[in-house]
C-alpha cells in the first residue's frame, strides 16, 4: 500500500466547500473525470448531469427526461435524500434560459442545510451575473504532488513507493489525463517504473508543455563544470545550493527567488542558466516572450500572466526569461507593455518560493531601474569578456567535448591571438581548426587553433565603442561573475 499521506490541495478545496454549506459551487476545469474521483471521496451518493445523458448514478440508467436542464434541476430539488449532483458543461443552459437560472436560484434554498450540493463544472467562466453571489467559484489548479502520487499507485500499484514522489514531482503541472499519457508512453518504453522511467516521463511533460506554445521545456542538463571562468557566479551557485533545498524549512526571505545575468552577447550567459538548473537539480522552462507579444495566443498581458502561474504549477523549477530587455526595457513601460511589467514585478516579490527565475539581457542599459532594484532578483551579475585563464579554460572544454585529448596541445600560446574574444568565438575557432583536420584527415594540432584564431575579428573589435559601453555601465551596477583577482590580466580590445 501506498504510505499515508496528507490531503490534497484540491480534496481539501472541495472538502471545506462541502463542510461550509454552501449548496451551490461552479468549478472551471476541463479535467471531467479527476472532480467525479474528488467528489466520491467525500462520501455522499454522486449525480451526474450531461446535455447527452441526463442525471444517473454511476451504474445506473439516465433518469427519463432529465437530458433537459430545467427537468434535472426539478428533481434534484424534489431528490429526498443527502447527494452530490455534477452538472457538467451546465454553463450553457444557464446562459441561454432565464428559466433555468430562476430555476436554480431556488435550488439554493431548497437545498440549503439539507445535505444536497449542487457542483457545476465547465472548461470556461461563465457565472450568470444574478448567480454570482449565490456560489462559490474555483478554479481547479493542476494536481499537487500529493494527488499525483495517489493517481500513480493507483494507476500503478506494483511500483516502488520510494520513487512516487520523484515521479510525482516529474508530473507537476499536467493534468491528470496528461499525467496518464506520460506514464503509459513511459510503460511502453519500460513496462515496469523504474527510475530508468523518468526521462520517458519528462520526454512527454516536453511535448505537452511546448504545445503551449509560449513555454519550452529544455530537458538537455548542462553541468557547471561546463562553464569556463565565472568562478564567482558558481559560488554564488553553490552557496545557493543548500538554502534552495531547505526551502520549505527556513524564512521565505532568504530562499533563492531569481538572478539577473547580463554582459556581453556570447559569454556564456544561456549557458549558465542551463547549468543553475542542473546544480539546483530542477527542470528548465524559457518564456518565449516574442511568442507572447505575437498576439497568436490571445492578449499578451493575459497570455504572460496564465503562463506564470502555470509555471508556479511546475514549481519547484527555474524559469528563464531570455533576454529580457525585449519585453521590459524604459522604452516600453506604456501601456499593455506597461500592464505587463506592473504584473511582472509583482508577481517576482509573490510568487511561489519553489521557483527560480533566471533572466539573461544583453542591453542592459535599457532595462528599468525597478527591475535592477535589490530585492528583485537575488543578485545582478555581469558577465564580461573572459581574460587569459578563462579562455585556455574555455578553449579546453570545447576541445575535449569533441573529443580532441588536449593533452599534447600548447595552449597558451593562442593568449595572444585571442585577447577580447567571447566564449561564442572560442567555441567558433575549435570548430573551424577541427573541421580543417578532419577535411585534411588529420588530428587537430596546435597550429590549426593558430591559424584559425588569426582570421577571426572578435565582436570586442567591430563593435568597441558599444561594449565600452556596457562595461561602464555594469561597472557600479552589478557584481562580476568572475572575482576581481582573476580580471587582473585585461583582454586586449
Amino acid at each position: 500500500m501506498i504510505p499515508s499521506v496528507s490531503e490534497s490541495r484540491a480534496a481539501r478545496t472541495l472538502r471545506e466547500i462541502y463542510e461550509s454549506g454552501r449548496p451551490l459551487a461552479y468549478v472551471r476545469s476541463s479535467e471531467e473525470l479527476r472532480i467525479g474521483r474528488l467528489l466520491a471521496a467525500l462520501g455522499l451518493p454522486v449525480w451526474t448531469w450531461s446535455l447527452t445523458d441526463g442525471l444517473h448514478q454511476a451504474g445506473e440508467s439516465p433518469v427519463p427526461g432529465t437530458t433537459d436542464a430545467r427537468a434535472a434541476l426539478d428533481f434534484l430539488i424534489a431528490h429526498p435524500h443527502p447527494a452530490i449532483f455534477h452538472l457538467k458543461d451546465f454553463h450553457e443552459p444557464l446562459r441561454d434560459s432565464s428559466a433555468v437560472r430562476r430555476r436554480l436560484r431556488d435550488v439554493e434554498s431548497a437545498c440549503f442545510d439539507r445535505q444536497k450540493f449542487v457542483v457545476i463544472t465547465s472548461p470556461v467562466r461563465a457565472v450568470p451575473e444574478e448567480l454570482e453571489r449565490s456560489m462559490v467559484f474555483v478554479e481547479l489548479r493542476p494536481p499537487d504532488e500529493v494527488e499525483l502520487a495517489s493517481f500513480l499507485h493507483d494507476e500503478q500499484p506494483d511500483a516502488p513507493a520510494a520513487l512516487l514522489p520523484q515521479f510525482a514531482r516529474a508530473l507537476k503541472g499536467l493534468t491528470l489525463d496528461e499525467a496518464r499519457y506520460a506514464l503509459r508512453r513511459a510503460l511502453a518504453a519500460k513496462p515496469e517504473l523504474s527510475a530508468a522511467s523518468l526521462p520517458y516521463l519528462l520526454e512527454e511533460k516536453r511535448l505537452l508543455v511546448n504545445r503551449s506554445g509560449v513555454i519550452e521545456f529544455l530537458s538537455t542538463p548542462t553541468n557547471v563544470n561546463e562553464i569556463g571562468g565565472l568562478e564567482g557566479l558558481k559560488k554564488w551557485l553553490f552557496e545557493r545550493q543548500r538554502l534552495f533545498e531547505l526551502r520549505d524549512e527556513v524564512s521565505a526571505e532568504i530562499v533563492p527567488k531569481g538572478v539577473l545575468l547580463m554582459g556581453i552577447p556570447g559569454c556564456g550567459k544561456s549557458l549558465s542558466v542551463k547549468a543553475i538548473a542542473s546544480c539546483f537539480q530542477l527542470p528548465l522552462y524559457r518564456m518565449d516572450m516574442n511568442a507572447i507579444f505575437s498576439g497568436r495566443h490571445g492578449k499578451p498581458e493575459v497570455v504572460f500572466a496564465e503562463a506564470c502561474r502555470m509555471m508556479e504549477e511546475m514549481a519547484p523549477a527555474v524559469l528563464w526569461f531570455d533576454e529580457i530587455e525585449n519585453a521590459v526595457s524604459t522604452q516600453t513601460v506604456g501601456g499593455e507593455s506597461g500592464r505587463m511589467f506592473g504584473f511582472f514585478l509583482t508577481w517576482m516579490q509573490e510568487k511561489t518560493r519553489g521557483l527560480f527565475v533566471a533572466a539573461t539581457a544583453n542591453r542592459i542599459d535599457v532595462l528599468p531601474a525597478e527591475l535592477l532594484r535589490k530585492g528583485r532578483f537575488d543578485e545582478v551579475f555581469f558577465v564580461d569578456l573572459p581574460v587569459d585563464d578563462e579562455r585556455l579554460d574555455i578553449f579546453r572544454i570545447h576541445l575535449e567535448r569533441r573529443g580532441v585529448p588536449v593533452a599534447g596541445l600548447d595552449l597558451a600560446q593562442l593568449t595572444q591571438f585571442t585577447g577580447g574574444w567571447s566564449g561564442a568565438e572560442v567555441e567558433q575557432c575549435v570548430v573551424s581548426a577541427i573541421t580543417k583536420a578532419k577535411l585534411a584527415d588529420r588530428a587537430v594540432n596546435i597550429q590549426d587553433l593558430i591559424t584559425t584564431a588569426v582570421g577571426i575579428v572578435s565582436l570586442s573589435r567591430t563593435m568597441k565603442e558599444q561594449i565600452s559601453n556596457i562595461r561602464a555601465w555594469a561597472f557600479e551596477r552589478a557584481v562580476r561573475a568572475s572575482p576581481p583577482a582573476s580580471r587582473a590580466s585585461k583582454p586586449m580590445m
